[in-house]
């Protein structure tokens, strides 16, 4: 599968030479974390054919069955402060979403502020991690999972009402290793002007969440109110019923229709 990747992905990108196929392992992520602690190199990229532990935000289990969808971690070494580096998670996001465009000639929506989005169901996430060390990033973990083959029966029950892969929105097989190759020259360009404005102005666009009445979970306490905007670092703009503002930095966000949230 690696040669089949490869031949995707332009001669000059560098991170052709750091790219690792695995059958099976448990998470990506955890694989490239602890390659980055060993000193692997920014552009590591891993991809498995399944995971038996994938996960995503809020600690959920991400299902990842053999040969069915797209598990890649990536390692970065930006070496900046974290908060120069908080709009990661829209700058992949938007990478993402270029990228299945290209190759299935359908644009995901993004839900703030990590799930992809294709006919209000889900069809991916983005999983980002930093490690700081004397106030800079030592590296980054980009996590990304998209479903590609499954069909309905492929999901486990309690997500098939919300789920959605490639292949059954658009009724036409999705090439993998294209798809992958794909990605990976998007994120290696996306790394390149990392620090750039533009990634919010076009994560803006393809954010579903904004205008939208909104639920918000923070521990035990919940909020409703509408997203309005989002900041330079990809933070959400709620206002509230009686006219106050707040900026979301983390939290569970709902939108009202989807997700069991009506």
């Amino acid at each position: 599968m690696k040669e089949q990747i490869v031949k995707f992905l332009p001669t000059e990108c560098p991170w052709r030479d750091t790219l690792h196929w695995f059958d099976e392992v448990a998470s990506t992520n955890a694989m490239a974390k602890d390659l980055a602690k060993q000193g692997a190199p920014q552009g590591t990229v891993l991809i498995a054919g399944s995971q038996t532990g994938g996960r995503g935000r809020m600690g959920r289990s991400f299902a990842s069955p053999k040969g069915k969808g797209l598990y890649l971690s990536l390692i970065l070494r930006p070496n900046c402060p974290a908060e120069k580096l908080m709009h990661l998670t829209c700058a992949v996001g938007v990478a993402v979403c270029d990228a299945v465009e290209e190759i299935a000639g359908v644009r995901p929506g993004l839900k703030w502020i990590n799930d992809l989005i294709l006919g209000k169901k889900k069809l991916g996430g983005i999983l980002t991690e930093l490690c700081v060390e004397d106030g800079l990033v030592a590296y980054a973990i980009v996590g990304i999972g998209i479903n590609c083959s499954q069909k309905l029966e492929d999901f486990p029950e309690e997500i098939q009402d919300i789920a959605v892969s490639l292949d059954a929105f658009t009724g036409k097989p999705t090439s993998l290793p294209m798809l992958t190759g794909c990605l990976i020259s998007h994120l290696y360009e996306m790394n390149r002007c990392l620090f750039s404005s533009d990634f919010m102005t076009a994560y803006r666009k393809d954010c579903i969440t904004l205008g939208q009445d909104i639920s918000i979970v923070k521990g035990d306490s919940i909020a409703h109110g509408k997203a309005v905007d989002l900041d330079a670092q990809g933070g959400l703009l709620v206002q509230y019923p009686d006219g106050t503002k707040e900026t979301v930095q983390s939290g569970e966000v709902s939108v009202r229709g989807m997700y069991g949230y009506l």
